[in-house]
Formats: structure tokens, C-alpha cells, sequence
């Protein structure tokens, strides 16, 4: 596998507009209903892509759920009865949601960003290392496995997913940072699709944060790689 933590790290990975405009920034209380955040989410992207909204960064947490990407086998959902399970239109396979993990949903015009998806994802990639790095975390890449991973004694983890989709080139849903969730609730699917390694969090780590800790992390590095963030009004 090829090592690109280094690489993610180098400060030239950026990919902000050349107006300089800041994207929103807001964060949801409490637990936000999925199907209603999905609405709120495309309904925004699409307010975006029609030049009647600025860019947004939407912090929130999730009751527990499974949701499935386009690319979801069947037999990855083992426990079909344990939590609802939500088809969705981003990339990926199964994945989990739920409390002690932060979702972040990207909205952003990637036609004035550079009109390059690789680069596009790369920057998430970044953007989720550098917030680790805060914690003392080292994340990195793996060719062939989207999403952020740890090291550990005999193999690595996962700690960061990663599935998002374009429309008229504006991106929404986004990314997952585990920082304290419970990781049993990962039992019941194979998590995008990887049998081979298992998942993590900043709690099981020993560098436990609260969301609002991780929250200060994610936009410090977020203007790093993406630009200025100002502060906004949550959909839900």
C-alpha cells in the first residue's frame, strides 16, 4: 500500500477559491434526523449551484443509523434489524452514524475550486489529517481504501470516512470523524466494504476530545486547506 500521510501533510495541498469568499460554517445541537438532513442538504446544494446561496460546512450528529452508498453490497448490511438503514445517493458502500461522531456535510462549489474532483478529495483527505494531527493523531491514505486510517500494533483502523457526491458540481454530504462513538454499533455492517481492518476513534486512542474540541480542530485545519469559514445558521 502506498503511504501518503506525507504527502497530505505538505502545505501546498489547498484548494480554495481565488475570490477568496468564506464558505459557512455552522454547527446542529442534538441529534438531526437523517432523512430531513439529506432534504435540507441537497435542497442548500442546489440553492448553491443556482447562485442563491453561498458554500457550506454543516456540522451534526445522527441518531444511530446504517446508510448505504451507491456501491453497498447486501451481504455488507450483517444485522439488518439493528438500527434503520437509509439508501443514499453518495459514493461508497455501508457506513455507520450515530452519537460521539462528527458529521461534517460539504457543500462546496467545486467548479470554483479548481474544477477537479481527484483534487477535491484529496483536500478532504487533508483536511481531516490536519485536524487529527491537533490531537496528537497521525492519519493517513491508503491507495484503494477512501477514508482516513491509524496505525496500530498489526494492521491499522480506520478513523475518518469519506463519501460525497456532485451535482452541477457542487458537492454535498462529506465526511465522518469518530471521536467518541460506540464502536460496537460498527458490528452490524462491514464497514465500506473493508473485512481486513477494523475501525477507531480519538477515545480509543487515549486523545479523547469533546465534539466542540474536535469542531475547533476541523475548521482551524478546514481554513488551511479549503479558506475562510464564517460563522452561519444551521439548517436544521
Amino acid at each position: 500500500m502506498l503511504d501518503r500521510s506525507l504527502n497530505l501533510a505538505d502545505p501546498a495541498v489547498r484548494l480554495a477559491r481565488p475570490d477568496d469568499a468564506a464558505a459557512g460554517w455552522a454547527a446542529s445541537t442534538g441529534l438531526v434526523d437523517y432523512l430531513a438532513a439529506e432534504a435540507a442538504m441537497e435542497a442548500r446544494a442546489a440553492a448553491i449551484a443556482a447562485g442563491r446561496a453561498r458554500e457550506l460546512v454543516w456540522l451534526l450528529e445522527h441518531p444511530p443509523i446504517y446508510t448505504a452508498g451507491v456501491s453497498a453490497r447486501p451481504s455488507d448490511l450483517i444485522d439488518p434489524g439493528r438500527f434503520p438503514v437509509f439508501r443514499s445517493g453518495r459514493g461508497g458502500q455501508f457506513t455507520y452514524h450515530g452519537p460521539g461522531q462528527r458529521v461534517a456535510y460539504v457543500m462546496l462549489d467545486v467548479a470554483a475550486r479548481g474544477h477537479d474532483v481527484r483534487a477535491f478529495v484529496t483536500a478532504l483527505q487533508t483536511w481531516i489529517i490536519r485536524a487529527l494531527a491537533r490531537f496528537g493523531v497521525v492519519g493517513e491514505v491508503r491507495d484503494g481504501r477512501v477514508g482516513v486510517w491509524v496505525r496500530r500494533r498489526g494492521g491499522e483502523d480506520k478513523i475518518a470516512a469519506i463519501g460525497v457526491k456532485l451535482r452541477r458540481w457542487v458537492s454535498f454530504h462529506g465526511i465522518s470523524l469518530n471521536v467518541a462513538p460506540d464502536l460496537g454499533h460498527f458490528t452490524g455492517i462491514v464497514p465500506c466494504g473493508v473485512t481486513e481492518h477494523g475501525v477507531t476513534s480519538l477515545a480509543a486512542l487515549g486523545a479523547p476530545a469533546t465534539l466542540s474540541e474536535a469542531d475547533a480542530a476541523l475548521k482551524a485545519a478546514f481554513v488551511e486547506v479549503f479558506g475562510p469559514v464564517a460563522d452561519a445558521r444551521a439548517p436544521l
